[in-house]
């Protein structure tokens, strides 16, 4: 299924791929950077502490587990994109998981984080495995939200008071999508 290219709005070539090791340290710079760009995440760039060693033995994990992946996308050998899903580890939750997306704010707008999702959805529709793909985003993360339910999310609950920022408390949206 992987490598997916596609043409952006801006006419660069995107390419969607899975990670391998060798990205660790490219992954771990991505996250630190878009840890810095948005309060939307539930991280920023202190927070990422990850070794070189263990960013790679994830990776690694995950492209040897048949209900985890972890995909990057790339224009120009840069890592402008990437998304995480983890499957469940017990045998009764195992098909359904959940996935973190972050994509570098200068790239934002551009269809990047939608063909990201697509992709994860492709994948689990032909997994054999996952049935439901789940995510938590923050209430006032607009874009996402409507970016989300076009996808065909829906939303399932909501955690109050679930991020703390400066202060203030944001709730979490709770959204899930049924793969059948």
């Amino acid at each position: 299924m992987f490598p997916l290219v596609a043409t952006i709005p801006t006419d660069q070539r995107l390419i969607i791929r899975e990670a391998v090791a060798s990205d660790a340290a490219d992954v771990l710079l991505h996250l630190k950077t878009v840890g810095a760009e948005t309060d939307f995440l539930s991280f920023a760039p202190k927070d990422i502490k990850r070794s070189l060693e263990s960013q790679a033995k994830l990776i690694t994990e995950s492209q040897a587990a048949d209900n985890h992946l972890y995909i990057v996308a790339e224009i120009n050998h840069q890592l402008v994109g990437g998304l995480h899903f983890r499957g469940q580890d017990r045998p009764r939750t195992r098909h359904s998981g959940t996935f973190g997306i972050t994509v570098l704010k200068d790239y934002w707008g551009l269809g990047i984080g939608h063909k990201l999702i697509e992709a994860l959805i492709k994948w689990a529709q032909r997994s054999g495995v996952i049935r439901k793909i789940n995510l938590k985003v923050r209430s006032d993360n607009h874009r996402a939200l409507r970016l989300y339910e076009t996808l065909g999310f829906i939303r399932e609950g909501c955690i109050c008071r679930e991020y703390c920022l400066a202060g203030q408390f944001y709730d979490n949206v709770c959204m899930g999508l049924e793969i059948d």
